[in-house]
């Protein structure tokens, strides 16, 4: 869910963690997330289960005359990890290894606010020294009023990252307070259009998640008046029921049908996969989901649906 929200804000995470983002990154080309190239350079995190951590790979241009690119390696780190710095350095050699490119690393820090933050890995023996540094940044190195200031959509998600702190430690009621200060700002700010506003408040609702229902009505209603609409189904029942059935139910039928016609001219496990790919597509072109919410549906891997992403454009 957090890397989700990462990749539609992206452009904006840049913005936030580097200042003068805007004059070193071309932002009007494509970022590519290299999510298949990690887990080929680390095929031992699926080894031993994989989603201990969450960790990126984007390939993003420079500004300059001409093409550069970079890679820029994010890790996402909740818990405390001894052997987190000498990771970081082996993600480093080895991305350098395989692209001979410039990388910038940055660590963002989810945890409590005495998590461990390791800042570089540092090895010597007989007169041989690494030292490697990377950039870190933890979500409470902001103060909320600091990041409600922010003229930037990130400063909320890392303010929706606080608040998630919050759960296990305060009553619902008061979590839900919190969740629905992040939704105001995003809503009063006026520069998002709706879409948008659904996609980040659907992150929001399961991020900062709360089991009682009933408040869970009662943050919809607060969301209606913000919003002016009279939905009494909730936002997250709405963007299911209304914004996204068309389209799925159109990407399945049509994905089936190719399926099945691929699958009797050349195999059911291609034809299998080439219905995937169709009802991929087909969401695709909906523009109304984010890439984690179309692998989900379509059951397949995030790296298939870059894939098909990247296709449709050629």
């Amino acid at each position: 869910m957090l890397k989700s929200a990462f990749e539609e804000a992206f452009s904006d995470l840049l913005r936030f963690c580097f200042s003068n983002a805007d004059d070193i990154f071309d932002m009007e080309k494509d970022l590519e997330f290299l999510d298949k190239e990690l887990s080929e350079l680390f095929p031992e995190l699926e080894k031993r289960g994989g989603n201990l951590f969450v960790d990126m790979l984007v390939k993003a241009f420079l500004k300059s005359g001409k093409e550069e690119w970079i890679l820029i390696h994010i890790e996402i780190q909740r818990n405390n990890d001894k052997q987190f710095a000498e990771r970081m350095f082996q993600y480093w050699y080895r991305i350098y290894d395989r692209y001979k490119v410039d990388i910038t690393a940055l660590a963002i820090f989810t945890g409590s606010n005495n998590q461990r933050r390791p800042d570089h890995f540092y090895k010597s023996f007989l007169g041989t020294e690494i030292y490697y540094r990377y950039n870190i940044y933890h979500v409470l190195d902001h103060s909320e009023a600091a990041l409600l200031e922010m003229n930037n959509p990130f400063a909320l998600i890392v303010l929706a990252a606080q608040k998630a702190l919050l759960a296990g430690k305060v009553p619902e009621k008061e979590l839900n307070r919190q969740r629905l200060l992040v939704a105001k700002a995003l809503i009063r700010s006026k520069k998002y259009d709706h879409a948008r506003i659904n996609r980040f408040l659907y992150f929001l609702k399961q991020f900062v998640h709360i089991e009682n229902p009933g408040i869970n009505r009662n943050f919809d209603k607060q969301i209606d008046k913000l919003t002016g609409k009279q939905n009494a189904m909730g936002i997250i029942e709405t963007i299911k029921k209304i914004e996204r059935e068309d389209a799925f139910e159109k990407g399945i039928e049509k994905g089936l049908e190719r399926g099945i016609e691929k699958g009797i001219e050349k195999g059911i496990e291609k034809g299998i996969e080439e219905g995937k790919a169709e009802v991929v597509a087909n969401l695709i072109s909906a523009e109304k989901f984010t890439i984690s919410e179309i692998a989900n549906f379509a059951n397949v891997s995030e790296s298939f649906v870059r894939r098909i992403k990247k296709r449709q454009k050629k």
